[in-house]
């Protein structure tokens, strides 16, 4: 069942304007607000295994972009966590919109998928604390808050550059025989997620890659800077010291690209996270040599930050833009285990030796009965908007580069690029062929339980969308 809501606003006819039908004056406002943990030690999503954060390896954020364009106000919010519920952004949502008087329709939140952060929505073995969701509720309706308050007049900018030296698509074609056994029991799968690297059991990645850096810079009507949304598809980096959390690259490009472009205090650096369901930071091929703690990170984001900065010095700005919003539910299936695989998982769990520190295969086992358990469909929400010639698409699952690819090739609007993690979390989202392909990215949980199907099904109302704000 598709449900469809449509907020269209036409801000100014698509011809040139005339004196008589001026288009509508931007304006701006950014906010980030801290969203780091207050008490210590707190839960981990990111591993099978519940992992305790004692410090901070360096602060957290929810850092809000607002724009406004006539009586047409939209929001984005970047949060460095690895993923957020549905019912956490919608609260939120509701605190901010009775705040600002912004629909909560025409707020796009999202979460960075940094593998070191609060764990906010129970997984594998991980378990919220009910405080630290509460106030990370509040952190992401405080941000938007914050930067509406800071609406000035404003210009805006947009441009995509290139690097695709720093992702990498995490599965493939291995030699035979070198496919372990799934947590299944079965050895169906055809392709190894994170194989060894520079193994010589290696034959070709399974998928693309997406190597494009999208940025919306936005500035002062005198050209101070006010803030950098940017999008790129890298799961994430890693390379944390042990038990401490960190926004991971996301936070430290904010920190770098501030730098580059001499923003001051009020600055928002934002990096949201694309179509990197199956793609990370390894080099498979020629592995790297290990590096210190954090290390990784900062090279990563520099090399980014650069990309982006040297993009965004030969833009040229414009202080009038349209802003055209469509958001739509959809409702998708739940793939259901078999008898022969429930029976296979009961007996998994029966002979656990520890239930509260379950193995990899007795997690899956869990997985598969509470699915059974479980919900026959579940309902996803999906955005599509245009800022003047600009796309942005938002998908609620961790979304495979193909996917995104096809997207950005098929948009009537360019360029237009997808903020994946948003407005909820459903999991990997693979396509049909790579269902086909099995491995740890389709292997039915928590966090990958959608049908096979649902990548067409998805794309299908995101080119409308993309055609109907594009008229």
């Amino acid at each position: 069942m598709l449900r469809l809501t449509i907020l269209v606003v036409l801000l100014f006819p698509m011809s040139l304007p005339t004196a008589d039908a001026a288009p509508a004056s931007l304006q701006a406002g950014a906010a980030k607000y801290n969203i780091t943990p207050r008490k210590f030690p707190v839960s981990m999503t990111g591993s099978f295994q519940d992992r305790q954060a004692v410090s901070a390896h360096d602060p957290l954020h929810a850092r809000a972009l607002v724009l406004k364009s006539g009586d047409t106000s939209i929001a984005f919010v970047v949060c460095d966590i690895c993923l957020i519920s549905r019912e956490i952004f919608d609260a939120a949502k509701q605190q901010a919109s009775l705040k600002t008087g912004i629909p909560v329709s025409h707020m796009l939140t999202s979460a960075t998928h940094t593998h070191t952060a609060p764990t906010s929505v129970p997984l594998a073995q991980c378990h919220p604390s009910q405080e630290y969701v509460q106030f990370l509720t509040e952190g992401i309706a405080q941000s938007i808050i914050n930067a509406h308050a800071r609406l000035e007049p404003a210009q805006i900018a947009w441009g995509v550059t290139q690097e695709p030296a720093e992702v990498n698509n995490r599965r493939w074609y291995v030699r035979e025989g070198e496919i372990p056994t799934n947590p299944f029991g079965r050895k169906s799968d055809k392709v190894r997620t994170n194989p060894p690297r520079g193994s010589e059991i290696l034959i070709k990645p399974a998928g693309p890659i997406d190597p494009a850096i999208s940025f919306l810079s936005v500035q002062s009507a005198e050209g101070r800077p006010l803030a950098l949304l940017a999008n790129y598809s890298l799961h994430y980096v890693g390379g944390i010291p042990p038990n401490q959390l960190s926004a991971d690259y996301f936070g430290e490009y904010a920190r770098q690209i501030k730098k580059r472009l001499g923003g001051d205090e009020t600055f928002v650096g934002i990096m949201s996270n694309g179509t990197s369901g199956d793609i990370n930071n390894y080099n498979f091929k020629e592995p790297r040599p290990r590096a210190a703690a954090f290390e990784r990170v900062i090279a990563v984001a520099s090399v980014i930050a650069d990309k982006t900065y040297a993009a965004v010095k030969n833009l040229k700005y414009r202080r009038d833009t349209e802003i055209v919003i469509q958001e739509r539910t959809l409702d998708l299936g739940i793939r259901k285990p078999n008898e022969e695989e429930l029976v296979y998982a009961k007996k998994l769990l029966a002979a656990a030796k520890d239930p509260d520190r379950l193995t990899t295969n007795e997690v899956y086992a869990r997985e598969t009965v509470n699915i059974d358990q479980g919900p026959a469909t579940v309902n996803i929400k999906l955005q599509a908007l245009r800022i003047g010639e600009l796309g942005v698409v938002a998908i609620p699952c961790e979304v495979f580069a193909e996917i995104g690819l096809e997207i950005k090739q098929k948009s009537p609007l360019k360029p237009t690029f997808v903020i994946a993690l948003a407005n909820g979390y459903n999991g990997y989202l693979p396509t049909p062929e790579q269902h086909g392909l099995q491995g740890y990215e389709t292997w039915r949980s928590s966090w990958s339980y959608l049908e096979a199907d649902a990548s067409v099904k998805i794309n299908q109302q995101i080119f409308q969308m993309l055609n109907q704000i594009s008229d």
